[in-house]
């Protein structure tokens, strides 16, 4: 499984996106920020099901899966009102678990939607229980947030900036500390200075000044299926890099 955060994806199908999915030859492919809307791309991507979910307001957020699997059910945003215009949130189900792919809200310059995003946290949290009641729960995507201090470039400057402040981390803890497992930390506990974002600015890719703000999660009760987890740091195209986790299913 892949899932990367395209940052528009015309403008990273420009970039090399076909070649790059072609060569990944995941079972299932989710991406975040397609920044499009119905109609304004045509990708052609044989033996793959094709799910999208596109923001109400033009070039903005969006989310889409695709899959070589058709799932039993699709489910677009999470049934709350307000968090479902903004095309944030896909799952699918199968068999023997669920899949989501999710494009959690930034908290923006001076947290001024920091508030917006603990609801929608808490809301999300609540949404990912629910589901597990049914059956496991494999989730990816754009978590804007920094777990650890290991998990970015500079901690101690970016305390309280988006991403990395004590109440975004604290959200993160609790969904970890209640039955999901951050897969990329479960194979590689302390590895330091692997990241799947950088800045545009200042050359960070070049420096490797970056955060881990993408993940896969899991139901705690897959943890023996675990196979493998991957950061693939060499692969442009976006401010981000696409992540990849192997399980056996």
């Amino acid at each position: 499984m892949i899932s990367w955060n395209v940052n528009g994806l015309r403008a990273c199908v420009t970039k090399g996106f076909k070649e790059r999915f072609e060569e990944l030859d995941a079972d299932v492919f989710c991406i975040q920020e397609s920044k499009l809307q119905a109609g304004q791309i045509a990708l052609d991507l044989p033996g793959y099901w094709e799910y999208w979910n596109y923001a109400d307001k033009k070039g903005y957020s969006g989310t889409a899966v695709f899959t070589k699997r058709e799932p039993l059910n699709v489910r677009f945003g999470m049934g709350v009102d307000v968090h479902d215009h903004e095309g944030r949130l896909i799952t699918l189900e199968y068999p023997g678990y669920y899949l989501a792919t999710v494009y959690t809200p930034n908290s923006q310059n001076e947290l001024a939607r920091l508030d917006y995003r603990m609801q929608w946290e808490d809301d999300f949290f609540a949404y990912l229980k629910n589901l597990e009641q049914d059956k496991p729960v494999i989730f990816c995507g754009d978590l804007n947030v920094a777990h650890r201090e290991i998990d970015l470039k500079n901690p101690k400057t970016n305390r309280k900036n988006a991403g990395f402040t004590d109440e975004e981390r604290k959200k993160i803890s609790q969904l970890l500390d209640h039955g999901f497992i951050d897969t990329w930390r479960y194979f590689y506990p302390e590895l330091e200075g692997v990241y799947s974002w950088w800045s545009y600015r200042f050359q960070a890719r070049k420096k490797n000044a970056g955060w881990r703000i993408d993940y896969f999660c899991v139901s705690e009760c897959l943890r023996e299926k675990l196979v493998d987890a991957k950061i693939h740091t060499d692969i442009e195209g976006s401010d981000h890099c696409p992540i990849e986790l192997d399980i056996d299913l």
